[in-house]
């Protein structure tokens, strides 16, 4: 679940990234949009933790994945969405090789988007992590999808592909058990049958699988 965003609705972004001109060029591009604020900045993933030490509540980080000699994206993502009530983390980088895509959202990434993307498509997946949803470049789902069929399409039972759905609207194993009705045990039993199905071992994973394997659609 996605942390409570900011007065009026605003959400909270705090951009990850070594290079300054990159920063500088999202910083005016958030500045522009009068429903997203920059609420601080770092040059790697150590800095960006310490920010988060020291007070700064995003409600989406904007992540790049390598970082020169300083802490790296996947890294830095699986020590941020370790936390309690973490942000979410949408890594933005140039970096889209399948082991990159997987690292990332295998470390607990909401999304992946490519630093080629046009600025309204940035600007909606920000949002859309925000929500809670899982976000993939037309790109980063095309890979995704290619190692799915590789591997053959996993078959999920209907219950479980209708879990997987409410995951991917962001829903909490309490919330899914309160919609259909069943036992949080009964819900974590499925996640598990799940991830081995879908060969993964986080939430953002599976729901990333699923939507490349065409068997959830994006919320």
């Amino acid at each position: 679940m996605s942390a409570p965003r900011g007065p009026g609705g605003v959400v909270r972004v705090l951009l990850v990234d070594d290079h300054p001109v990159v920063r500088r060029g999202l910083r005016a591009m958030v500045d522009e949009l009068p429903d997203v604020e920059a609420v601080g900045e770092a040059a790697d993933g150590a800095e960006a933790l310490r920010l988060l030490d020291g007070g700064a509540r995003p409600d989406v980080v904007l992540m790049d994945l390598q970082m020169g000699a300083g802490m790296h994206g996947v890294e830095a993502t699986r020590r941020i969405t370790a936390r309690p009530g973490p942000p979410a983390v949408l890594i933005l980088t140039t970096y889209s090789t399948d082991a990159d895509i997987l690292a990332a959202v295998e470390a607990g990434a909401t999304g992946y988007l490519l630093k080629d993307a046009p600025p309204e498509e940035v600007t909606a997946a920000v949002h859309a992590a925000a929500r809670g949803e899982t976000v993939l470049a037309p790109p980063v789902a095309a890979r995704l999808l290619g190692r799915v069929r590789a591997g053959g399409r996993p078959v999920l039972s209907p219950r479980e592909t209708e879990i997987l759905g409410l995951l991917a609207e962001g829903l909490a194993n309490r919330q899914i058990s309160r919609r259909l009705f069943i036992s949080e045990a009964t819900v974590k039993t499925h996640l598990v049958h799940i991830y081995g199905k879908l060969g993964v071992d986080s939430r953002t994973a599976a729901i990333a699988a699923g939507l490349a394997a065409g068997l959830i659609r994006a919320v």
